[in-house]
């Protein structure tokens, strides 16, 4: 049913856009005249809405290294994305740094800048319980559950595990939230949205939660009632907002301009409108040496949750 829904929105999306966004099922290779963007969704329309913009913005920018039009092509996961990058089907991905460092190990792909997201540079993951919870550390969690997003968030899924793993914990998937972990693990469930895991830490379905800092201000995300509920036990270390990645072998004229009309679209005003709906971007920056070692311990973390917990 799921792969059936996303397919038939895709499709619609090409009859409505002639052709301007590719569905997952119709990749083809890129021409090198056309510059192509992907991201992963679960939905398409959305995502294309909030892509499209800065990508025609982008694009007449770019005409003096021969690119004279754009693309969007959606993956419905990290695996079918780094298949589009080594294949050189996808040029240009806009993710968050844990899924950005996964795709890099498979694909090849390259950091070209990061991203600032709502003002916000990096961002922390944060654990949290009721105030009146006997829980008060990581070392606390043994034989309790924990609410976490889904595989592909960072600051809710693989940031809150490799801590665990360093403090020598054992996480390991639940069936439900209401299943029983092994007294000497946590188990984890995946709520499947961030809004979800305040209400199951709230209503007790879990004993433990995780978000990022800017979600646990967002009232969107963490309503004020339950927050007073809230206390924090655990922050990690902080990672880069979001990444910009390039595809392995990407023509260098072409990857160097692109860094360029990104870096300068801060200081455009013709670009304010397109970088609030490309997830709410305040700019681009280049990397620097601590965000490199943020990264790399990412990669390093991604390596050890796929190995020791999927």
């Amino acid at each position: 049913m799921y792969n059936l829904r996303w397919l038939c929105v895709a499709f619609a999306l090409v009859l409505a856009i002639c052709g301007s966004c590719v569905p997952a099922s119709a990749a083809a290779p890129a021409s090198s005249s056309v510059l192509v963007l992907g991201r992963i969704s679960d939905d398409p329309r959305s995502h294309y809405e909030q892509l499209r913009p800065l990508l025609d913005y982008v694009v007449p920018r770019m005409r003096d290294v021969g690119i004279t039009g754009g693309r969007i092509l959606m993956a419905r996961n990290a695996q079918q994305m780094a298949s589009y990058l080594r294949r050189g089907q996808v040029d240009w991905v806009t993710e968050t740094p844990g899924t950005a460092m996964a795709l890099a190990q498979r694909s090849g792909a390259h950091v070209l800048l990061l991203n600032e997201r709502d003002g916000a540079r990096q961002y922390r993951s944060l654990l949290f319980v009721r105030k009146d919870s006997d829980v008060h550390s990581l070392a606390d969690l043994r034989g309790r559950r924990v609410a976490l997003e889904s595989t592909l968030s960072t600051s809710a899924y693989l940031l809150p595990l490799m801590d665990m793993l360093d403090a020598r914990l054992h996480p390991g998937i639940l069936l439900s939230p209401r299943d029983q972990p092994a007294p000497d693990s946590v188990g984890y469930a995946l709520a499947g949205s961030a809004t979800a895991i305040p209400a199951y830490v709230h209503k007790r379905l879990v004993d433990c939660g995780a978000l990022n800092e800017i979600e646990w201000n967002d009232d969107r995300v963490m309503p004020a009632g339950f927050r007073r509920d809230m206390r924090i036990i655990h922050e990690s270390a902080p990672v880069p907002r979001a990444v910009e990645l390039v595809r392995a072998g990407m023509d260098e004229r072409v990857a160097r301009r692109l860094q360029d009309v990104l870096l300068q679209a801060r200081d455009d005003p013709q670009a304010a409108p397109a970088l609030r709906r490309f997830f709410a971007t305040s700019g681009f920056r280049r990397m620097d040496a601590e965000s490199g070692r943020q990264l790399e311990r990412l990669r390093r973390g991604v390596d050890r949750v796929r190995l020791e917990v999927e």
